[in-house]
């Protein structure tokens, strides 16, 4: 009996591996240092990791989320410069899972390169002040978003800059609001909330005919995806990548994305020092939404229109402004520049005003009230009590950028349209 446990093997399972050369075929991992026979365990605690293995015959389909702050730097001392270009030094001078992010930002934009921020609004805002200085003039719409117009209408007057406001859209308003210190012609389409629309050839155009003048455009609301804003000449295009590039309302981010490579270098350098960059684990999952972009933008405007259609129908609503309409008064200007959709954004006007449309909103089910945009989820706000309320404008000047107090600014997602219907039938019967 002890001689047939003796013989009984330490492994015995129906599970089948081949245990002959157990030896040579195990995994084995190699450090990237090489250890002295003395190294202590807590050294090794601090310092053990492992090389990556054969590295260029097999590489992760989706990239690795890559949170090092610092970089070991194998080499002289004297190429610190290089590895600062070439490769990565410090996570705020560039880290791998920000640059899959930028990248793929950069060729659906169609640039020279782009950069990501921990926000929208710090990517608008930090390129903006890397470009001007005292003494300059801004041209920006109106209405435009709200932390955008905050910064243009009062911060910007803490530095000595001047902004002028024209209406959103106007290309000859653009014109005659030229000054001789004019820096910055800002633009947005389609504009929030109103999506009124800038015909963006035109607009860079005008702003080329000022030396040294430099255009930029928001563009969050249509994307890359559906608009080409450096194709058409505008000098730098901005995303709120909170938005529709990460679509599942997981994160807050921006992205800045230029053709010009004096300008991506400069304010390549100018994000480093004043450290406005994304976190790597944010460029991650930015990157993770990007790449259902093209699908859920096709499902955003496919549902968008049909909600836009229904409530062009309805007795309560007193007027719909979609792009993909064609009541739409620039119809003509988002069909030569949105080629492959319209877009998830509607707007609607209610008759009975301010009351009706605060009724909608608090009777909406399905439909969340909420402000931001661009997820899968439909999102409502009204714009006059929230994102362009009492905090940020007064009530004269958002009359004076056509926000009126029974709009309502409907973020579509993509759910069935025919729910969604359903839950608007019910919330407009109360208003």
């Amino acid at each position: 009996m002890s001689d047939e446990k003796n013989t009984r093997p330490r492994i015995d399972s129906h599970f089948k591996v081949a245990l002959d050369d157990a030896e040579r075929c195990i995994r084995r991992l190699e450090d990237v240092k090489d250890y002295d026979d003395d190294v202590s365990q807590d050294t090794l605690a601090v310092t053990a990791k492992t090389k990556l293995r054969m590295p260029t015959l097999t590489t992760p389909i989706v990239p690795s989320i890559s949170l090092s702050s610092s970089y070991e730097l194998r080499g002289k001392v004297e190429d610190y410069q290089e590895f600062s270009k070439n490769g990565y030094i410090y996570g705020r001078y560039g880290n791998h899972s920000c640059d899959n992010a930028s990248h793929a930002i950069n060729i659906l934009e169609g640039g020279i390169g782009a950069l990501v921020f921990s926000t929208g609004m710090s990517a608008i805002t930090t390129t903006v002040l890397a470009l001007i200085k005292t003494g300059d003039h801004v041209i920006a719409p109106d209405p435009v978003f709200g932390g955008t117009y905050k910064f243009f209408n009062s911060m910007l007057m803490d530095f000595g800059v001047e902004t002028t406001f024209v209406p959103a859209g106007d290309i000859e308003a653009y014109r005659k609001a030229i000054k001789p210190n004019t820096k910055i012609f800002y633009g947005e389409t389609p504009t929030n909330p109103t999506l009124t629309l800038l015909d963006l050839k035109a607009f860079a155009d005008v702003a080329k005919s000022v030396p040294g003048a430099i255009s930029m455009c928001d563009s969050t609301f249509a994307t890359p995806y559906l608009q080409d804003t450096l194709g058409l000449g505008v000098d730098i295009s901005f995303q709120s990548c909170s938005k529709y590039l990460g679509g599942h309302g997981d994160l807050l981010g921006g992205s800045m994305c230029t053709k010009d490579p004096e300008l991506y270098l400069f304010l390549t350098e100018y994000q480093r020092q004043i450290g406005n960059t994304m976190g790597p684990f944010t460029a991650s999952i930015l990157l993770r939404g990007i790449r259902t972009l093209p699908l859920r933008m096709e499902k955003h405007s496919s549902n968008a229109l049909k909600i836009a259609q229904y409530l062009e129908t309805h007795p309560k609503v007193a007027r719909v402004k979609y792009p993909g309409l064609k009541s739409h008064p620039q119809y003509d200007v988002a069909a030569s520049q949105m080629k492959k959709g319209f877009g998830g954004m509607v707007i609607f006007e209610m008759k009975g005003g301010l009351e009706a449309g605060r009724i909608v909103m608090e009777n909406i089910k399905l439909i969340l009230m909420a402000t931001s945009l661009g997820g899968t989820e439909s999102l409502m706000e009204h714009p006059a009590s929230m994102t362009h309320g009492p905090s940020v404008m007064t009530k004269e000047e958002r009359e004076a950028g056509g926000i009126s107090d029974g709009m309502i600014r409907f973020s579509v997602g993509v759910e069935d349209p025919a729910d969604l219907i359903r839950d608007l039938e019910q919330a407009l019967a109360k208003a």
